[in-house]
């Protein structure tokens, strides 16, 4: 992969484009994502899936008939923007309402939570459901924490086939809501996963032993082990999944499960069939009943080295929704008859950006002072690009840098385009926030294109930006972001430093202090708390599992803001 592929920030775009060439029997292109290349049957709910790229076959690959009827794809391990996903949502939509599936992680949830509330404020009546299947990623009592993997395929059919049997948009909620409480997954892997364009993998392990409890974002496991045999790793995963059952399935004596194998990149079928041959042998000796089972690649990890099982536990309504047929890509199944009317492929919509608001000559000056700040933040991310992600790579999936580095560089040619034609200071900033969040996508980019939103908002376009005016905007910032995230200071993410640097600035700005020393002030605390998030345990986002990993090393969202902040200092050193 990095000898084919070295330019990650485009990969995404040019994988969905080479993809929709290769299958047009059964999608076709859209802006983010692709649909249903027949578009979908008037009249029937539509099941809109997605994630980051590096997962093939999801969340492409499991579009077509008997399942998703879009899929909004992000760049590599990182969420898709709210407005791919409602661009696909838009395109799929057939009348019925739209449920929107993904993984439980924190840039999904946000991205895909504000493309919910984009959708229902263009009339489409939206629902939304996060799969957490993982068993490793937190306790039975948690089971909102868990991530989702390998189980997205049961649930995603389970729902997309309840669609196709007419059922309207909450009874089709309700499936997949009964669907994720029935599936189970736990994974082991040999070795990490590397990105495109980087010249080592997230985690390494050593020699004779094996992850167990991995996520498929190179995160690494909860824990190590020696290297199994065959037969020992299917002991494992069959043995860690049949201690934790549903609460209505007490016993697996006699019970019926869809069972996955899933191979996480580098695994091959011939040996997933070895592992499958003791898994097979170990569910029958528990009295398991297994349903149509799948053995292959289904979630994967780029070329992470690793295996996971997924169990559904069945009744009869699931056990018929995963018997259903299905014509995807990567997904085929049974024999469909003749398609239902649809009303065809729908049009997306122009999104008119040329026009900007009237400003005052005053707001236009500031907008080119605002434009210099975006160049200093895109400058600073550039030369930390590397060092943030490593530092994101100690707990986490490792690409905070080059998220960062796609949304600020996307936000300041934004920003430079709205300057151009003629915009107000407010303009530029709320440009350069909604081309952060969409191109970033995942967490960040939700959250920075929160924080300059904010700012944006404050300032507008008629008045001269004041020091009291902009700190208002960076205050607004940070209740924004721990409303949109949930986090609060203590949390170890950019909170840590964010409520600091707004709460010392609103305070040295309201005692009368001029804006580059408040800032300057503002800044100093910004740095010490993003220092001060090495002694403190994740209780937020993909790092949370690994917590005492992280023990020793800065938040990587904490320590991104508290250089950008101090970036922007020299700007408005320089200016004043």
């Amino acid at each position: 992969m990095t000898r084919l592929f070295n330019d990650p920030t485009a990969f995404a775009d040019e994988a969905l484009e080479g993809f929709a060439a290769a299958h047009r029997r059964w999608v076709r292109s859209v802006t983010g994502g692709v649909v249903r290349a027949g578009g979908t049957p008037d009249g029937e709910v539509a099941v809109v899936v997605g994630g980051g790229s590096g997962h093939y076959p999801a969340f492409s690959g499991l579009v077509g008939r008997g399942l998703a009827h879009g899929a909004a794809v992000g760049n590599v391990f990182a969420s898709p923007s709210a407005q791919q996903i409602r661009s696909v949502a838009r395109a799929a939509h057939g009348g019925a309402g739209v449920l929107l599936m993904y993984g439980n992680y924190a840039g999904d949830v946000l991205h895909f939570g504000q493309a919910a509330e984009r959708l229902a404020a263009d009339g489409v009546e939206v629902r939304t459901l996060a799969v957490t299947d993982d068993i490793s990623s937190a306790g039975p009592g948690q089971p909102a924490e868990r991530r989702g993997i390998a189980g997205d395929l049961p649930v995603f059919k389970a729902a997309a086939a309840a669609a196709e049997e007419g059922l309207p948009l909450d009874e089709v909620l309700r499936t997949a809501e009964h669907a994720n409480a029935r599936t189970r997954s736990f994974g082991i892997a040999f070795s990490g996963c590397t990105l495109p364009g980087a010249g080592h993998p997230l985690f390494t392990v050593p020699e004779g032993r094996m992850a167990v409890g991995l996520g498929i974002h190179g995160e690494p496991g909860i824990g190590e082990e020696p290297l199994p045999t065959a037969d020992e790793a299917a002991r494992l995963l069959v043995s860690t999944l049949l201690k934790e059952l549903p609460d209505d399935v007490p016993t697996p004596e006699g019970a019926r499960a869809a069972v996955i194998l899933n191979g996480l990149g580098s695994v091959k079928y011939e040996e997933l069939f070895v592992v499958y041959r003791t898994v097979a042998a170990l569910l029958a000796d528990a009295g398991v009943e297994i349903v149509e089972p799948e053995v292959g690649e289904l979630v994967t990890s780029f070329d992470m080295a690793g295996v996971s099982l997924t169990l559904t536990w069945l009744d009869d309504r699931l056990e018929r929704l995963w018997r259903a047929p299905a014509d995807a890509p990567a997904h085929r199944k049974g024999a469909l008859e003749a398609p239902a009317a649809a009303s065809g492929p729908r049009e997306e919509e122009a999104d008119d950006t040329a026009a900007v608001p009237p400003a005052s000559e005053e707001s236009r000056e500031a907008a080119a002072t605002v434009l210099t700040a975006l160049r200093a933040l895109a400058g600073t991310v550039d030369e930390h690009v590397e060092e943030l992600g490593r530092i994101d790579a100690v707990a986490g999936d490792g690409d905070h840098g080059i998220g960062m580095q796609r949304g600020s560089t996307a936000a300041h040619r934004a920003a430079a385009e709205a300057l151009a034609l003629g915009a107000g200071a407010g303009t530029v900033l709320t440009r350069a926030a909604d081309a952060w969040a969409d191109r970033a996508g995942g967490t960040s980019g939700a959250l920075w294109g929160t924080i300059l939103r904010a700012v944006g908002t404050a300032l507008g376009d008629q008045d001269a930006p004041t020091a009291s005016r902009i700190a208002d905007g960076v205050t607004e910032a940070s209740a924004g972001v721990r409303r949109l995230g949930g986090a609060e200071t203590g949390d170890k993410t950019m909170v840590d430093a964010l409520v600091p640097f707004a709460d010392t600035l609103a305070a040295a700005v309201a005692a009368g202090e001029p804006l580059t020393g408040a800032w300057d002030r503002a800044a100093t605390a910004a740095g010490s708390a993003a220092a001060a998030t090495a002694e403190l345990l994740p209780r937020k986002g993909r790092a949370r599992p690994h917590a005492e990993k992280s023990l020793g090393t800065p938040d990587a969202g904490a320590h991104s803001l508290a250089l950008i902040t101090r970036a922007v200092h020299g700007v408005l050193r320089h200016d004043h």
